[in-house]
Protein backbone atom coordinates (compact mmCIF):
# COMPACT_ATOMS: atom_id res chain seq x y z
CA UNK A 1 0.00 0.00 0.00
CA UNK A 2 1.40 3.16 -0.83
CA UNK A 3 1.64 6.35 0.72
CA UNK A 4 -0.79 9.05 -0.12
CA UNK A 5 0.81 12.39 -1.91
CA UNK A 6 -0.64 14.63 1.33
CA UNK A 7 1.58 12.07 3.84
CA UNK A 8 4.92 13.96 4.27
CA UNK A 9 8.35 12.47 5.25
CA UNK A 10 9.54 13.03 8.87
CA UNK A 11 12.73 13.84 9.37
CA UNK A 12 15.49 12.25 11.82
CA UNK A 13 15.32 14.96 14.22
CA UNK A 14 11.60 15.27 14.23
CA UNK A 15 11.52 11.14 15.03
CA UNK A 16 14.34 11.80 17.72
CA UNK A 17 13.06 15.06 18.94
CA UNK A 18 12.25 13.87 22.98
CA UNK A 19 15.78 12.33 23.03
CA UNK A 20 17.61 14.77 21.04
CA UNK A 21 16.49 17.50 23.34
CA UNK A 22 17.68 15.68 26.60
CA UNK A 23 21.12 14.75 25.08
CA UNK A 24 21.15 18.50 24.18
CA UNK A 25 20.08 19.89 27.75
CA UNK A 26 22.59 17.30 29.32
CA UNK A 27 25.73 18.16 27.14
CA UNK A 28 24.91 21.60 28.19
CA UNK A 29 25.26 20.86 31.75
CA UNK A 30 27.90 17.99 31.51
CA UNK A 31 30.54 18.35 30.32
CA UNK A 32 30.22 21.84 29.00
CA UNK A 33 28.53 23.36 31.58
CA UNK A 34 30.90 22.04 34.57
CA UNK A 35 34.00 23.09 31.71
CA UNK A 36 32.75 26.40 32.05
CA UNK A 37 32.82 26.66 36.13
CA UNK A 38 35.97 25.11 36.18
CA UNK A 39 37.46 27.31 33.33
CA UNK A 40 36.10 30.78 34.90
CA UNK A 41 37.21 29.83 38.13
CA UNK A 42 40.88 29.45 37.30
CA UNK A 43 41.52 32.54 35.16
CA UNK A 44 39.73 34.35 38.04
CA UNK A 45 42.43 32.76 40.46
CA UNK A 46 45.01 35.04 38.47
CA UNK A 47 43.58 37.88 40.63
CA UNK A 48 45.24 35.71 43.06
CA UNK A 49 48.65 36.12 41.49
CA UNK A 50 50.36 34.61 38.60
CA UNK A 51 51.76 31.74 40.52
CA UNK A 52 48.13 30.79 41.45
CA UNK A 53 47.04 30.90 37.68
CA UNK A 54 50.65 28.91 36.41
CA UNK A 55 50.03 25.94 38.82
CA UNK A 56 46.70 25.33 38.06
CA UNK A 57 47.67 25.49 33.98
CA UNK A 58 50.92 23.40 34.36
CA UNK A 59 48.33 20.86 36.48
CA UNK A 60 45.98 21.20 33.12
CA UNK A 61 48.75 20.88 30.64
CA UNK A 62 49.80 18.02 32.71
CA UNK A 63 48.59 15.16 30.57
CA UNK A 64 50.96 16.09 27.43
CA UNK A 65 50.27 14.39 24.54
CA UNK A 66 46.75 13.56 25.87
CA UNK A 67 45.79 16.96 25.97
CA UNK A 68 44.13 16.95 22.34
CA UNK A 69 42.48 13.66 22.71
CA UNK A 70 40.75 14.81 26.21
CA UNK A 71 39.32 18.19 24.58
CA UNK A 72 38.12 16.37 21.58
CA UNK A 73 36.51 13.84 23.93
CA UNK A 74 34.97 16.21 26.30
CA UNK A 75 35.19 19.64 25.18
CA UNK A 76 34.93 20.20 21.67
CA UNK A 77 33.02 17.27 20.33
CA UNK A 78 30.29 17.77 23.02
CA UNK A 79 30.51 21.07 22.22
CA UNK A 80 29.71 20.74 18.41
CA UNK A 81 27.50 18.50 18.98
CA UNK A 82 25.55 20.69 21.32
CA UNK A 83 25.76 23.80 18.87
CA UNK A 84 24.33 21.79 16.08
CA UNK A 85 21.64 20.81 18.40
CA UNK A 86 21.11 24.21 19.72
CA UNK A 87 20.90 25.70 15.82
CA UNK A 88 18.41 23.06 14.66
CA UNK A 89 16.27 23.66 18.16
CA UNK A 90 16.26 27.60 17.96
CA UNK A 91 15.62 26.82 13.82
CA UNK A 92 12.56 24.92 14.51
CA UNK A 93 11.36 26.44 17.75
CA UNK A 94 8.63 29.02 17.56
CA UNK A 95 8.29 31.77 20.73
CA UNK A 96 5.39 33.79 20.56
CA UNK A 97 7.41 37.09 22.63
CA UNK A 98 6.02 39.38 20.52
CA UNK A 99 2.95 38.58 21.08
CA UNK A 100 2.99 37.58 24.73
CA UNK A 101 4.98 39.45 26.79
CA UNK A 102 5.41 36.52 29.32
CA UNK A 103 8.40 36.63 31.18
CA UNK A 104 8.80 32.64 29.92
CA UNK A 105 8.47 33.42 26.38
CA UNK A 106 11.35 36.34 26.55
CA UNK A 107 13.90 34.27 28.52
CA UNK A 108 13.56 31.68 25.88
CA UNK A 109 14.34 34.23 23.07
CA UNK A 110 17.15 35.56 25.66
CA UNK A 111 18.26 31.72 25.77
CA UNK A 112 18.73 31.65 21.46
CA UNK A 113 20.10 34.94 21.07
CA UNK A 114 22.55 34.35 23.87
CA UNK A 115 23.69 30.52 22.87
CA UNK A 116 24.43 32.12 18.94
CA UNK A 117 26.31 34.98 20.63
CA UNK A 118 28.30 32.55 22.56
CA UNK A 119 29.06 30.40 19.70
CA UNK A 120 30.49 33.15 17.69
CA UNK A 121 32.34 34.12 21.04
CA UNK A 122 33.66 30.62 21.75
CA UNK A 123 35.24 30.19 17.82
CA UNK A 124 36.60 33.92 18.33
CA UNK A 125 38.23 32.83 21.72
CA UNK A 126 39.48 29.35 20.72
CA UNK A 127 41.20 30.91 17.52
CA UNK A 128 42.28 34.07 19.60
CA UNK A 129 44.37 32.66 22.29
CA UNK A 130 44.86 28.66 21.12
CA UNK A 131 45.05 29.33 17.40
CA UNK A 132 42.45 26.50 17.07
CA UNK A 133 45.15 23.99 16.37
CA UNK A 134 48.47 22.79 18.41
CA UNK A 135 50.46 22.83 15.37
CA UNK A 136 53.47 24.87 16.10
CA UNK A 137 53.43 26.20 12.11
CA UNK A 138 49.83 27.09 12.38
CA UNK A 139 50.65 29.08 15.60
CA UNK A 140 53.41 31.02 14.08
CA UNK A 141 51.84 31.55 10.79
CA UNK A 142 48.45 33.32 12.95
CA UNK A 143 50.34 34.94 15.49
CA UNK A 144 50.75 38.30 13.18
CA UNK A 145 47.31 38.97 12.76
CA UNK A 146 46.27 38.40 16.76
CA UNK A 147 45.40 34.67 16.94
CA UNK A 148 47.04 31.77 18.75
CA UNK A 149 48.14 34.59 21.11
CA UNK A 150 48.03 32.07 24.60
CA UNK A 151 51.53 30.40 25.51
CA UNK A 152 50.50 28.10 28.42
CA UNK A 153 53.81 27.78 30.25
CA UNK A 154 53.67 31.85 30.02
CA UNK A 155 50.11 31.72 31.09
CA UNK A 156 49.25 34.95 32.84
CA UNK A 157 51.22 37.22 31.18
CA UNK A 158 50.61 35.79 27.48
CA UNK A 159 46.89 36.06 28.45
CA UNK A 160 47.27 39.78 29.03
CA UNK A 161 49.39 40.87 26.41
CA UNK A 162 46.59 38.59 23.61
CA UNK A 163 44.05 41.23 25.58
CA UNK A 164 45.95 43.79 24.85
CA UNK A 165 46.32 43.04 21.20
CA UNK A 166 43.97 45.70 19.24
CA UNK A 167 44.20 48.70 21.19
CA UNK A 168 43.29 47.17 24.66
CA UNK A 169 39.70 47.65 23.54
CA UNK A 170 38.48 45.14 20.57
CA UNK A 171 39.19 42.51 22.86
CA UNK A 172 38.18 43.00 26.08
CA UNK A 173 34.95 44.01 24.60
CA UNK A 174 34.41 40.85 22.61
CA UNK A 175 35.33 38.44 25.59
CA UNK A 176 32.58 40.87 28.52
CA UNK A 177 29.62 40.08 26.58
CA UNK A 178 30.62 36.80 25.40
CA UNK A 179 30.99 35.50 28.82
CA UNK A 180 27.77 37.05 30.08
CA UNK A 181 25.90 36.13 27.12
CA UNK A 182 27.41 31.94 28.30
CA UNK A 183 26.92 33.07 31.67
CA UNK A 184 23.13 33.71 31.12
CA UNK A 185 22.63 30.38 28.71
CA UNK A 186 24.19 28.04 30.94
CA UNK A 187 21.88 29.64 34.62
CA UNK A 188 18.96 29.92 32.24
CA UNK A 189 19.91 26.43 30.76
CA UNK A 190 19.78 24.76 33.79
CA UNK A 191 15.90 25.73 34.05
CA UNK A 192 15.01 24.59 31.36
CA UNK A 193 17.15 21.66 31.45
CA UNK A 194 14.85 20.81 34.48
CA UNK A 195 11.84 21.49 32.61
CA UNK A 196 13.02 19.25 30.07
CA UNK A 197 13.60 16.35 32.22
CA UNK A 198 10.72 16.82 34.31
CA UNK A 199 12.32 17.75 37.55
CA UNK A 200 10.18 20.98 38.13
CA UNK A 201 6.78 21.13 36.42
CA UNK A 202 4.53 22.65 39.11
CA UNK A 203 4.55 26.16 39.18
CA UNK A 204 6.26 26.40 43.16
CA UNK A 205 8.95 24.10 41.94
CA UNK A 206 9.70 26.70 39.17
CA UNK A 207 9.53 29.44 41.09
CA UNK A 208 11.64 27.42 43.25
CA UNK A 209 14.29 26.87 40.65
CA UNK A 210 14.26 29.93 39.21
CA UNK A 211 15.82 31.11 42.36
CA UNK A 212 18.48 28.79 42.71
CA UNK A 213 19.00 29.24 39.06
CA UNK A 214 19.45 33.11 39.41
CA UNK A 215 21.68 32.86 42.28
CA UNK A 216 23.49 30.57 40.43
CA UNK A 217 23.76 33.29 37.68
CA UNK A 218 24.88 35.59 39.98
CA UNK A 219 27.79 33.66 41.30
CA UNK A 220 28.93 33.15 38.20
CA UNK A 221 28.93 36.26 36.43
CA UNK A 222 31.13 37.43 39.17
CA UNK A 223 33.39 35.18 38.64
CA UNK A 224 33.66 35.98 35.18
CA UNK A 225 34.16 39.42 35.72
CA UNK A 226 37.07 38.51 37.83
CA UNK A 227 38.45 36.48 35.43
CA UNK A 228 38.19 39.04 33.08
CA UNK A 229 39.27 41.96 35.08
CA UNK A 230 42.56 39.97 35.91
CA UNK A 231 43.28 39.56 32.19
CA UNK A 232 42.66 43.10 31.37
CA UNK A 233 43.57 45.64 34.35
CA UNK A 234 47.35 44.67 34.23
CA UNK A 235 49.71 46.46 31.51
CA UNK A 236 53.08 45.73 30.02
CA UNK A 237 54.71 46.24 32.86
CA UNK A 238 52.76 43.66 34.83
CA UNK A 239 53.18 41.26 31.99
CA UNK A 240 56.82 41.35 32.02
CA UNK A 241 56.88 40.50 35.88
CA UNK A 242 54.36 37.96 35.47
CA UNK A 243 56.72 36.47 32.55
CA UNK A 244 59.71 36.38 34.98
CA UNK A 245 58.08 34.69 37.44
CA UNK A 246 56.31 32.42 35.13
CA UNK A 247 59.64 31.18 33.41
CA UNK A 248 61.55 30.87 37.10
CA UNK A 249 58.45 28.42 37.94
CA UNK A 250 58.61 26.76 34.56
CA UNK A 251 62.83 25.82 35.04
CA UNK A 252 62.17 24.64 38.69
CA UNK A 253 59.22 22.93 37.71
CA UNK A 254 61.40 20.87 34.76
CA UNK A 255 64.38 20.87 37.36
CA UNK A 256 62.00 19.02 39.95
CA UNK A 257 60.09 17.01 36.76
CA UNK A 258 57.11 18.40 37.82
CA UNK A 259 56.44 20.23 34.60
CA UNK A 260 57.26 18.20 31.09
CA UNK A 261 59.81 20.04 29.24
CA UNK A 262 58.04 21.86 26.24
CA UNK A 263 59.91 25.08 24.51
CA UNK A 264 56.86 25.43 21.90
CA UNK A 265 54.21 26.08 25.05
CA UNK A 266 56.57 28.67 26.57
CA UNK A 267 55.95 32.58 24.76
CA UNK A 268 58.17 33.32 21.49
CA UNK A 269 60.39 36.49 23.16
CA UNK A 270 60.01 35.43 26.49
CA UNK A 271 63.85 34.68 26.55
CA UNK A 272 64.78 37.62 24.72
CA UNK A 273 61.99 40.43 26.36
CA UNK A 274 63.06 38.95 30.10
CA UNK A 275 66.53 39.30 29.46
CA UNK A 276 65.97 43.16 28.59
CA UNK A 277 63.69 43.52 31.42
CA UNK A 278 66.23 42.49 33.29
CA UNK A 279 69.44 44.48 32.02
CA UNK A 280 67.04 47.40 31.81
CA UNK A 281 66.29 46.73 35.87
CA UNK A 282 70.36 46.27 36.74
CA UNK A 283 70.88 49.75 34.80
CA UNK A 284 68.37 51.62 36.90
CA UNK A 285 69.27 50.05 40.22
CA UNK A 286 73.44 50.45 38.81
CA UNK A 287 72.60 54.23 38.53
CA UNK A 288 70.86 54.67 41.44
CA UNK A 289 73.65 53.29 43.68
CA UNK A 290 76.16 55.69 41.90
CA UNK A 291 74.31 58.41 43.45
CA UNK A 292 75.12 57.08 47.08
CA UNK A 293 78.75 56.51 45.82
CA UNK A 294 81.27 59.50 47.34
CA UNK A 295 83.56 60.48 44.18
CA UNK A 296 87.51 59.68 44.97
Amino acid sequence: MSDSPSETKVSFFEKHEFAIRRIHSLLGIVPLGLYMVVHLTTNASLLNGVETFQRAVFMIHSPGKLLPLIEWAFIFAPLLFHAILGVWIAKTGRTNSGQYRFASNKRYSWQRWTGMIGLVYLFLHIMHLHGGFHAQWWINSINGIGFGMFSPYNAGSSLVRAMDWGWGVVWPTIYLVGMLSLVYHLANGLWTAGITWGLWISPAAQARATKVCVAFGIVLTVISLSAWAGAVIPGEEDAQAMEAIENRMYEAGVEAGMVPENEEKRAHHSATDVEAGEEAVSDTEATAMTEFVPAS
